[in-house]
């Protein structure tokens, strides 16, 4: 998907960007670019989207996206709010080792690491476990210049070449190629939909957003994001819920239930299960289960 194609200003005496980000909230647009991109968000929470996918993302957690994988950290709708005090801060290392890194990365000593990075293209979230151990050697890179610089660059992608335990952002299925204006139109429905997942939301209501009838809008979403709208706005919902249900600020599920735009707890139920494939309260207990063996 051809989405905001951005240029990542590079030194003269660079390869290797990073990037210290702090901010009210993420940058609000879909988009993508040539550099590969490894974020640690070091405060912050709120959803991923990487092509088809979505992903609940919070404070100490890393996430690696390919070379020109459309994406967007959509930041919680509280960070929007007028007198909102919140920020985002996150620590970002771009590289390209298809421009200035390219012949590096055709050394044979070299060959796994390229290996490694050709089959992550769809991204991926650094394992929990692992995140204390790679945000450390993402402050080496930080941290150094010119040789050493390199060096902990090296070793970083070095250990995260050892992880098997990597699931990818995106499923193999890519969306389309199309064009800027259609790219920019996908991403104003995205956010629209964002911005009023907890209000009843109709398919005239997003067709409208785009310009379009409800006929012709059902057709272009599928085509360019692989969902139907329903199928969408209920993953939006669900990974909202998710990050309500273990955030601790809410008394029961049937209160997330109806904070994230659902009219009746028995559809929650079903809805959540399809898309987690767990049933609320099992999905509390895996998550603290995984919280406490971390």
């Amino acid at each position: 998907m051809k989405v905001l194609q951005f240029t990542i200003p590079v030194p003269l005496d660079k390869s290797i960007i990073v990037q210290k980000d702090v901010l009210p909230y993420f940058y609000p647009h879909l988009h993508r670019h040539q550099e590969i991109q490894l974020t640690w968000i070091q405060q912050g929470e709120g959803t991923l989207v990487a092509d088809n996918n979505m992903h609940s993302f919070r404070s100490n957690e890393i996430y690696w996206l390919g070379a020109n994988q459309p994406h967007i950290f959509k930041s919680e709708s509280s960070y929007f709010l007028p007198k909102s005090r919140k920020k985002i801060v996150a620590l970002v290392i771009f590289f390209n080792p298809y421009g200035e890194l390219s012949a590096f990365f055709n050394l044979p000593e070299i060959k796994l690491l390229k290996n490694f990075v050709q089959q992550h293209q769809s991204g991926f979230k650094v394992p929990p476990e692992h995140a204390v151990e790679i945000s450390g050697k993402m402050l080496k890179v930080t941290n150094s210049t010119g040789t050493e610089q390199l060096i902990h660059f090296v070793d970083l992608l070095k250990q995260l070449s050892t992880y098997a335990d990597i699931t990818p952002l995106a499923s193999g299925q890519k969306t389309q190629l199309v064009s800027e204006h259609e790219g920019i139109r996908v991403g104003n429905i995205y956010n629209y939909i964002m911005q009023h997942y907890d209000k009843p939301i109709t398919l005239e209501d997003a067709a409208k957003q785009a310009h379009m009838t409800p006929q012709a809008f059902c057709r272009f979403f599928k085509k360019h994001t692989l969902h139907t709208f329903v199928s969408f706005l209920n993953e939006v919902r669900i990974n909202e819920a998710c990050k309500k249900l273990t955030d601790g600020t809410y008394d029961n599920i049937a209160t997330v239930a109806y904070t994230c735009g659902f009219n009746s707890i028995t559809n929650f139920n079903r809805v959540f299960k399809t898309v987690t494939c767990k049933s609320p309260s099992e999905y509390i207990n895996s998550y603290f289960q995984s919280v406490e063996h971390a």
